[in-house]
């Protein structure tokens, strides 16, 4: 999608034969399989600000945001992101805010956010320029700092949607930029300032203290935590999922030495139309995602059939990383929250159907903050495993006999033999 006047889509769905579905359609027909035109959602995302985006020169409140890239590691490219117009711009950047917004509003909030760059050869925060620091300094800030920025080049390029980071919107190469004085949050600047603070334990200070997930991910993209010298810039793709993956080992070593669950407890929501059961199980600690995905969906293009992954660690947990991506440990850090707040330790089985009205990838933080919303509304209470599923069957439109074949937690809990299966 470019900002200079033109617009461009990659990835148009295409036929049969490869050609595009979009020139006989022009968003009347739906050829796609989708609810809604996706192209559609992006030019209305595109025309609220490629007119404030023809020339080199960028000014506006940074929400604060910045961006740390992963190609070309370990030399990377990082710098701020900011709109080109000033105020509290704190929401384009803070997705514990989003739950209940529409993807077109998701959409609209970032398209809103210039991606400025520069490159960095030295990964190590100190030993990096002036324009480094400052890019860490803005990282850290509490509320959103104006920032002046000198561009190469007009800001243009796709507008980019992935699985994890949310979704962006044009580029430019950075000259030089200059910001007001950042008011840096009070508890990030602590652990920021303690060098010999292990960096997993600075988040788990600061996820005690309230501080946002989303905020520690940017702090820790930028090398803000950790022992001094050790301290390294983090591609944002992977510091989302590190501290999310840190944060809920943390919380694990705990959640392993609570008393059990009394009872089996189901907790729904439904959100940018995708539908989520968390059950909770009377058992010692095990977990489980599984994500159905409907035909013309993101991860299922295909005209026909349901496409199920899971992922799933038992009481040992588990080595190797997870086979459906960075949303497993989201979802696993939301659940130990919740766990804790309940001084119980259980298993947990997230069934997640994503349908046709999510038409656009928005990142990791939908699962994450969605499963901390199922878990905030009343759960259904169940004596058994077998009413509880029943309750599954009846919300999520795949019966549960599916959801059993591709989960190994519940196959584990059904068909397993314990010692306890032997008593007299």
């Amino acid at each position: 999608m470019a900002f200079a006047g033109q617009l461009i889509i990659e990835n148009l769905p295409r036929d049969e034969k490869g050609n595009s579905l979009c020139v006989p359609c022009r968003t009347t027909k739906l050829l796609c399989g989708k609810e809604r035109c996706p192209l559609l959602v992006r030019l209305h995302a595109h025309q609220r600000t490629h007119t404030l985006l023809t020339g080199t020169e960028l000014a506006g409140a940074s929400p604060p945001s910045v961006f740390v890239g992963r190609y070309g590691y370990p030399k990377v490219s990082i710098g701020p992101m900011l709109p080109p117009f000033g105020g509290d711009t704190s929401l384009l950047d803070t997705p514990e805010r989003w739950v209940g917004r529409k993807i077109d509003d998701i959409v609209d909030f970032r398209s809103q956010l210039v991606r400025t760059r520069f490159q960095v050869k030295e990964l190590n925060p100190e030993k990096g320029n002036r324009m480094v620091q400052r890019t860490q300094e803005l990282a850290m800030a509490a509320t959103p700092p104006h920032v002046d920025a000198t561009l190469h080049r007009p800001p243009q390029g796709q507008m980019r949607y992935g699985a994890t980071v949310q979704p962006m919107g044009p580029s430019a190469p950075l000259k030089a930029f200059d910001r007001d004085t950042v008011k840096v949050d009070r508890h990030i600047e602590k652990a920021h300032s303690d060098t010999d603070l292990l960096a997993r334990d600075a988040l788990s200070e600061l996820h005690a203290k309230g501080v946002h997930t989303s905020a520690m991910s940017r702090a820790f993209s930028v090398g803000a935590f950790g022992v001094g010298k050790r301290r390294k810039l983090v591609p944002t793709r992977w510091s989302i999922t590190a501290v999310d993956s840190t944060l809920g080992l943390k919380l694990l070593e705990r959640t392993r030495e609570l008393p059990l669950l009394g009872d089996y407890q189901l907790h729904e929501f439904t959100g940018l139309d995708n539908r989520w059961s968390v059950l909770l199980l009377p058992t010692e600690w095990c977990y489980e995602l599984i994500e159905a995905w409907y035909p013309n969906t993101l991860w299922n293009p295909h005209r026909s059939g349901i496409s199920i992954f899971h992922s799933f660690e038992l009481n040992r947990g588990r080595k190797g990383y997870a086979e459906i991506g960075g949303c497993y440990y989201a979802a696993r850090l939301a659940v130990n929250e919740h766990l804790h707040r309940l001084g119980r330790q259980a298993g947990v089985v997230i069934f997640r159907e994503a349908h046709p009205g999510y038409i656009l990838p928005v990142g990791v933080w939908n699962v994450r903050e969605h499963v901390r919303e199922a878990l905030r509304q009343p759960p259904r209470r169940y004596g058994t495993l077998e009413e509880a599923m029943a309750r599954v069957g009846f919300t999520m439109d795949i019966p549960m006999k599916r959801w059993i074949a591709n989960s190994g937690v519940l196959k584990d809990r059904m068909f397993q033999k314990r010692l306890d299966d032997f008593e007299v």
